[in-house]
């Protein structure tokens, strides 16, 4: 074999994995671009959610102790710094289940409140888990095709499910 048909096959080889690595990376880029979407997704329901628990505590059908509890975790729930923020999600979905046999009248929107936020943390973890499994690859580490960006995080919360 001679050297130009050594340089061929070096060159061809480089060549497909500058591809890879272009494709890969792009992917990569996508699937970042994917997960903030859906955590402002997942933000926006676990927000509609804690303003429907705040309306129904001042709507005056639930017991005085009932809508103090709903009021107080849906203020936390909205307040929460990102460290406390799983904590206190997870503590409104417990009282909206203590309260929950009482909200008759309210219980196809709370429902539906809670079947959103519990599609959304699942969409979202869904995509975090594409997104950890393409950034472990060995080539994707080696050749830092992930650049600067965060490892994303999954969202544990009680949610109902």
């Amino acid at each position: 074999m001679s050297l130009s048909w050594v340089l061929v096959v070096v060159a061809v080889g480089l060549l497909l994995l500058g591809a890879y690595a272009s494709w890969t990376a792009g992917r990569l880029d996508r699937l970042h671009h994917r997960v903030e979407s859906a955590r402002a997704s997942l933000e926006m329901e676990l927000a509609r959610r804690a303003a429907l628990v705040a309306e129904l505590a001042g709507a005056g059908i639930l017991d005085p102790a009932s809508s103090l509890l709903l009021l107080d975790a849906a203020h936390r729930a909205r307040t929460a710094s990102v460290d406390e923020r799983e904590q206190r999600e997870s503590a409104l979905t417990r009282a909206i289940n203590a309260t929950s046999t009482e909200v008759e009248p309210w219980a196809g929107e709370l429902s539906l409140a809670m079947r959103r936020v519990q599609l959304a943390r699942r969409f979202h973890n869904d995509i975090v888990v594409s997104t950890r499994d393409l950034r472990r690859r060995r080539l994707v580490s080696w050749l830092r095709l992930a650049g600067h960006a965060p490892m994303p995080g999954t969202i544990e919360l009680e949610d109902g499910s």
